[in-house]
């Protein structure tokens, strides 16, 4: 093998940047920090990371995720080490524009983070607060300005457009695997469900079609042997994730 000169190649650096999904007050919303440092300081930019130089990709997205969030990587193989802490976490992109960082080349590999109503969020690092924020008003969906009618400020770097993928993801796996249920505590109700799908699809579903059609999807739910009065009215029956990673047949996005 003939002699490897680094010097001889343009230095560049990779992260992590997370995208964290989650359903608050009936919203699909995303964790977002407010840049402490340069460049971008004062934006909201999506959490994450420099890579260290002794972990994996993997191991870098799992460890910025407990530092910015308290949860750990959930195995949907096995049980939460703690009961409401796990979090499904994926890969979802790599984005390396020579221009996305003003620093140097930096490269980017995303990943999509869901779990369940989570708390309020705690700064760390360079961030020096942080806040969870309905994706539609972060992606100028919902058509909102800032205080005296100035548009929003768009994310630092390149985060609105790892955001819209983000979300995107969860939008179209929810149709055809069991994904929406990472959005639910353990044990939920097929209502608490149906809000999930309304939150990050944005459209009002039929109560009793959409109780036909999961209830008779195989595997998607299993009976916990259990109700619940939490969300008012009658006791609901509570329900688990069933074994199925794909639904046949599949809960198809409605038409907006």
């Amino acid at each position: 093998m003939p002699p490897y000169d680094p010097s001889a190649f343009p230095p560049f650096a990779v992260t992590v940047d997370l995208v964290v999904l989650t359903v608050r007050r009936h919203a699909l919303c995303a964790l977002v920090v407010k840049r402490g440092e340069a460049p971008f300081q004062g934006r909201w930019a999506l959490p994450g990371g420099f890579v260290r130089a002794d972990e994996d990709l993997d191991a870098a997205a799992a460890r910025e995720l407990v530092e910015e969030t308290g949860l750990c990587v959930h195995d949907p193989g096995a049980p939460p080490p703690v009961p409401g802490n796990g979090a499904h976490l994926e890969q979802l992109a790599t984005y390396g524009a020579p221009d996305r960082d003003p620093r140097m080349r930096v490269v980017s590999v995303a990943h999509l983070a869901l779990a369940p109503d989570l708390p309020a969020p705690r700064a760390g690092g360079d961030a020096n607060s942080a806040r969870w924020a309905p994706v539609e008003e972060l992606l100028g969906e919902d058509g909102g300005a800032e205080p005296g009618g100035e548009p929003p400020v768009p994310l630092a770097f390149d985060h609105a457009r790892i955001l819209a993928d983000g979300v995107e993801r969860a939008r179209s796996k929810i149709e055809y695997s069991s994904l929406a249920t990472a959005f639910c505590p353990p044990e939920f109700t097929v209502g608490e469900l149906r809000r999930v799908y309304e939150a990050v699809w944005g459209v009002a579903l039929d109560p009793r079609n959409f109780h036909r059609k999961v209830t008779g999807t195989p595997g998607f739910l299993v009976p916990a042997g259990g109700t619940t009065t939490r969300q008012g009215g009658r006791p609901a029956q509570l329900f688990r994730a069933g074994g199925a990673t794909l639904l046949n047949p599949p809960m198809l996005r409605p038409e907006v």
